[in-house]
């Protein structure tokens, strides 16, 4: 089964100026929706931020999806002692080396394992920080002619994907229609890979 990337978090304030036009609850909704649109499809690979892995642990739940099947969890032991209580629900996660004592090369090691992945067709962006930005980059490196999709309107480090690298043909920059939204992106998907 192929795989879409999910590259998403809700901005701190104490990381930036992404809070700014980030909206938490766009940003939740957001993630739920791609995750009920894709789930089916494609498996969904993401690195596990502490705020994005309960929701999809909730989503699963909530749709009684087999998780093993429908999702990989990427992380970084670094962070080992940080893990979110939902890690342990979750049996195939990926854990990467941490580089000691270095956050940075850490994450970025895990980064370059995760979206190194051959099955990965698409990439999603909802809301985030630098994080979302280095991970865009990444995914680009590796995947020049995957479907990417940052999503705008939730704001945050996904918005000014679309503002800064021309994306916002794929959207209204204020569309909250994310079922819709999900919906045309993977038909575009489909067509474009048959």
């Amino acid at each position: 089964m192929s795989a879409i990337f999910l590259s998403a978090c809700v901005p701190l304030l104490t990381r930036g100026t992404y809070h700014e036009t980030a909206n938490p609850f766009l940003i939740q909704s957001a993630v739920r929706e791609l995750v009920i649109a894709a789930i089916q499809r494609y498996k969904i690979v993401w690195g596990g931020h502490p705020a994005i892995t309960p929701m999809i642990w909730n989503i699963c739940e909530d749709l009684d999806i087999d998780y093993s099947e429908a999702v990989v969890l990427y992380q970084s032991r670094y962070f080992e002692d940080d893990f979110p209580e939902e890690n342990r629900r979750f049996k195939n996660v990926v854990f990467t080396n941490a580089v000691y004592g270095n956050r940075e090369a850490s994450l970025l090691m895990m980064r370059k394992e995760m979206l190194s992945r051959p099955d990965l067709v698409g990439a999603v962006f909802i809301g985030g920080m630098e994080g979302v930005e280095v991970e865009h980059e990444i995914f680009r490196h590796y995947h020049p002619e995957a479907r990417i999709l940052p999503v705008p309107s939730p704001g945050g480090a996904a918005l000014n994907l679309a503002l800064d690298h021309g994306y916002g043909a794929q959207t209204d920059f204020d569309d909250i229609d994310f079922v819709r939204i999900f919906h045309n992106h993977f038909a575009e998907m489909s067509k474009k890979r048959s």
